[in-house]
């Protein structure tokens, strides 16, 4: 069953992005992702559960946490 995982993603630049489309494009089960810069948003599509894409996001060294609908951040 495919899920949507929103999470905020401490990015400052392309090279951080390229970190992230990196291993969420090794990840089994993403079906589409979108990375906002901007926003240091990423939404991830599939069948993943949303804790093991917080955790292989994590991976990459960037501070990583839920984006919850407050806007509030839960820390990972």
């Amino acid at each position: 069953m495919s899920q949507t995982t929103v999470l905020k993603v401490a990015m400052s630049c392309e090279g951080c992005v390229g970190a992230v489309k990196r291993v969420l494009g090794k990840l089994e089960g993403v079906e589409t992702y979108d990375i906002d810069l901007k926003e240091q948003k990423v939404t991830v599509k599939g069948n993943v559960p949303a804790d093991t894409v917080l955790r292989t996001v994590s991976k990459t060294g960037k501070k990583t946490a839920f984006w919850d609908a407050e806007g509030s951040v839960g820390q990972a």
